[in-house]
């Protein structure tokens, strides 16, 4: 399975900052819950590679 291979799967993912300074991505589904911490500038990277990831997605779908 890749990043392509679509999946039939509803999760939650919830954004926030913590009380300890990280960025935490909350992911919950199937009765999974997953806490991903990342310091501040691994979150902006991440924000980076999430919108550069949508814009090549918007131009495949024009």
């Amino acid at each position: 399975m890749g990043i392509n291979t679509e999946r039939d799967l509803e999760a939650n993912l919830q954004i926030g900052p913590t009380t300890d300074g990280m960025v935490r991505l909350f992911i919950e589904g199937n009765g999974v819950e997953i806490p991903l911490d990342f310091d501040p500038d691994e979150a902006m990277e991440i924000a980076e590679e999430i919108k550069a990831a949508a814009s090549q997605a918007a131009a495949v779908s024009k």
